[in-house]
């Protein structure tokens, strides 16, 4: 007999637990113990499921689970899910503030009277600029890893640098994360921080930028300690310091007054070969209708193209040197005073004219792309034209006086690329093998060009209708920007990178970011309204520190009270002062009766 059995796959097969993934066990490896669980997801070709392994933290031989940098960084409903064994101890996870419930906080430490004041003006202005909001999107509402990010950027305001007193700071100042934050956790914090929260919180910045928004694109050198980092390249930054850098670009708006976006790159890329990079960058983030105002370092024929192709608004810097502003310059011939075809503005005191270019681009398909209101604008300044000529005689002679003493005592020269720098107003004869120097003389064309150009200075502007002051005014807003760099290297302390891993850079650089949102909004409005009074941000953030938050057990937290000029700091940013915190009078008198001690009743004897 032939007998065929049918098995039911649904009825005879082991079922799968759908909490089986979020089940937390002992992961063992190399003696380590790791919590850890193995999610699944299936292969959509073949089928099959494809399980990985997760580790939540570590466990000791107690039982005691010990949060690691997924947990730490994981949102608050994934954490939820997760399954621990019953006989685990759990009092870890408890210290997280992001775990505890909403109301009022609960004290159960003890007696604490920590420093407050600079630390409140801080959140306040992390919540009119919106950049706590854009954090609490960015990783998922999830609270610990924001107070974790906006604790170590107040923390550069200190200006002590490194993170390593970080820990010891909590502890006399009430910061916003109530996690001891030491240097091992910093480290691995900063290194979960990845390329996508970076472009998340970029694109929550753009959305907050009004239309055509003026924004300055610049960069600077940074040095590093160590030599481990991909971008790290041996040059000569400002600081004159023989130490590996990279350079770092920011694009500030000069509208609202703070930075909206950031990059690295390696210290030998120039400045003209970044513009594509950054032009890329700002597309992926939902940048629109900016208006780029870039120095003299990005112009080039590539990038006026490339301005063109993607029709980006721009006002670039550009060099007096180049063949078409040339061209315009000989074009006025000799004059005595300025050029006759120029007007004045009074208000600034230079002489200016706009000429109109003609340029086009073949595109793709054999298209041709034209210049959208391609303009040079030209000025002529006579007081700066007469320091350009004193300062042209000096280094002409200078220059002969150094040639001189180098051909009298036989020196040998130095390498051609130091030649043309040094004495480039001269031409040099030469032994090309002893390098000793026959004779020199004064090269008439160079010194020509120079004295005409000298009080010239220019820049373009494409696909904007404005006239030649108005790009001026717009472009000498940059130099605002240089205040960024100033605040970067200096009060923040961020002037070396101070990690060795390409990660932690990243996680540092995104901190200092959010650090640097707040420094602008501070510096700006201590520009505005408190420059006669503060000389810095930091004299601020020093007026307003000795305002304490005191905890007792069992009763409700209160802040001391706001006194003399922390009040005007406050009118002047126009923040709210806590209640109970003010000056004014916590009971007001009503007008029942009459103020002071009542009347005594008065014992009145009748005559008899």
């Amino acid at each position: 007999y032939n007998y065929t059995i049918l098995w039911e796959a649904d009825s005879m097969s082991r079922r799968t637990d759908p909490n089986s993934q979020y089940k937390v066990a002992i992961h063992a490896i190399n003696g380590y113990r790791y919590a850890s669980t193995q999610p699944f997801q299936v292969d959509p070709e073949t089928g099959k499921k494809v399980y990985r392994r997760v580790h939540w933290g570590t466990v000791d031989g107690s039982n005691k689970f010990i949060p690691g940098k997924n947990y730490l960084t994981a949102a608050p409903e994934d954490r939820g899910k997760l399954i621990f064994p019953d006989s685990w101890d759990l009092s870890e996870i408890k210290k997280l503030s992001g775990n505890r419930e909403k109301g009022r906080p609960a004290i159960e430490s003890q007696d604490e009277n920590r420093l407050y004041g600079d630390i409140w003006l801080l959140e306040q202005i992390a919540e009119v600029t919106g950049i706590r909001k854009d954090l609490m999107k960015t990783f998922h509402n999830n609270e610990e890893t924001v107070n974790a990010i906006m604790t170590m950027a107040m923390f550069l305001f200190t200006g002590k640098g490194t993170y390593n007193q970080l820990a010891a700071w909590q502890r006399i100042t009430k910061a916003p994360c109530d996690r001891e934050l030491t240097s091992p956790y910093i480290t691995k914090f900063t290194q979960s921080i990845t390329e996508t929260d970076r472009m998340n919180l970029l694109k929550l910045r753009a959305a907050r930028l009004g239309n055509e928004e003026l924004c300055a694109v610049d960069s600077t050198s940074r040095s590093a300690w160590g030599d481990s980092l991909p971008d790290i390249r041996y040059g000569k930054n400002k600081d004159r310091l023989p130490l590996p850098q990279t350079t770092e670009v920011v694009v500030y708006t000069l509208d609202q007054h703070m930075p909206v976006y950031y990059r690295t790159l390696p210290d030998n890329t120039p400045d003209s070969r970044s513009l594509e990079t950054i032009l890329q960058d700002l597309k992926n983030a939902g940048f629109k209708n900016l208006v780029l105002i870039t120095d003299r370092g990005y112009e080039s024929i590539r990038n006026l193209e490339m301005y063109i192709d993607k029709k980006q608004r721009m006002i670039m810097g550009t060099k007096t040197g180049q063949a078409h502003v040339r061209k315009q310059i000989d074009s006025f011939g000799t004059f005595s005073h300025h050029p006759e075809s120029m007007e004045i503005d009074p208000q600034e005191r230079i002489y200016f004219k706009q000429f109109n270019l003609e340029y086009q681009i073949e595109g793709k398909r054999d298209n041709v792309k034209q210049a959208d209101k391609l303009r040079l604008n030209l000025y002529f300044d006579p007081v700066r034209r007469s320091q350009d000529l004193i300062d042209l005689d000096i280094a002409i002679h200078a220059q002969g006086a150094a040639l001189a003493d180098i051909q009298a005592r036989k020196l040998p020269l130095d390498d051609d690329a130091m030649i043309c720098r040094v004495y480039r107003f001269y031409k040099l004869d030469y032994d090309a093998e002893t390098r000793i120097l026959n004779s020199y003389v004064l090269d008439d064309k160079k010194v020509e060009k120079a004295r005409k150009e000298a009080g010239f200075f220019a820049n373009t502007t494409h696909g904007l209708d404005i006239d030649a002051m108005t790009a001026q005014r717009h472009y000498s807003l940059r130099d605002e920007q240089e205040k960024y760099f100033s605040m970067m290297k200096g009060i923040l302390g961020a002037d070396r990178q101070r990690n060795s891993s390409e990660l932690g850079k990243e996680g540092r650089l995104f901190v200092l970011f959010v650090a640097q949102i707040m420094g602008c909004y501070l510096a700006n409005v201590r520009k505005e309204k408190l420059a006669d009074k503060y000389h810095s941000i930091q004299d601020v953030l020093n007026e307003m520190r000795p305002i304490r938050f005191i905890e007792h057990p069992g009763t409700k937290p209160f802040i001391t009270p706001f006194i003399g000029k922390q009040i005007e700091i406050c009118d002047a940013f126009g923040f709210d002062i806590p209640d109970g915190c003010s000056p004014e009078y916590a009971v007001r008198r009503t007008n029942k009766g009459k103020p002071g001690r009542p009347r005594k009743n008065r014992l009145v004897v009748k005559d008899s």
